[in-house]
């Protein structure tokens, strides 16, 4: 591996944000999915999760539009809403879902520098009424022409991306949210040689304490 590619790795590792997730909710077309895969990691998203009520589990994803984007996500497959949200409520404090209703919020009103999880439904159904009533709130992506709806994969990368926008000006991206069991394990799947974790790990505990100057500092 590179100093390029390990500098990389790096970087990757140390913007990884915890704080956000996009939760798919019935999404049967295999591209969407891939394309919302790449937006999720382009903006630091680590954790993804696909729930699957109405349709069969997920074993490919098109690699073609993720340029392989999977092999660098956490994915969580669940087949039960009930649990599904057990598992986001221990992360997440809010759980936002996109639905078109008079008491959805537009997009830009929405506090992003919490912890959320944005819920995205099925191309043709949207979001199902059990998870709309199960999460915290909805919200729409403003727009002014004659369609009032956009492709998933839009959708998505608008959101997250203004998710991106107020999280980075918070200052979430100049800490590092990954803890170091959680580094360890994703170098190792991303199959990165031992003498190269090393050399992460020291580069990450130098991030870490560079952060933590910087944090007493302000304080």
């Amino acid at each position: 591996m590179t100093p390029e590619r390990t500098e990389r790795i790096n970087d990757v590792l140390a913007k990884r944000q915890t704080g956000l997730t996009v939760v798919l909710e019935n999404v049967s077309d295999p591209h969407n999915i891939s394309a919302v895969m790449r937006t999720c990691d382009a903006v630091g998203i680590q954790d993804i999760y696909i729930l699957n009520t109405k349709i069969g589990a997920h074993e490919v994803w098109s690699a073609k539009a993720s340029s392989s984007a999977m092999n660098w996500l956490t994915v969580h497959q669940f087949s039960n809403l009930e649990a599904c949200f057990l598992a986001l409520r221990k992360n997440f404090e809010k759980i936002y879902t996109t639905h078109l209703s008079t008491d959805a919020v537009g997009l830009y009103e929405l506090n992003l520098t919490e912890k959320v999880a944005l819920v995205f439904g099925n191309e043709h159904d949207g979001c199902s009424d059990e998870i709309i009533a199960l999460a915290d709130g909805n919200f729409i992506i403003p727009q002014v022409g004659m369609i009032k709806s956009l492709n998933i994969s839009v959708a998505c990368a608008v959101s997250v991306y203004e998710a991106y926008r107020q999280k980075n000006n918070a200052g979430h991206y100049k800490k590092i949210q990954l803890d170091n069991e959680t580094v360890n394990g994703l170098m190792k799947k991303w199959d990165v040689p031992k003498f190269e974790k090393r050399a992460v790990a020291k580069e990450q505990r130098k991030i870490r304490h560079e952060a933590q100057k910087l944090n007493a500092k302000k304080s």
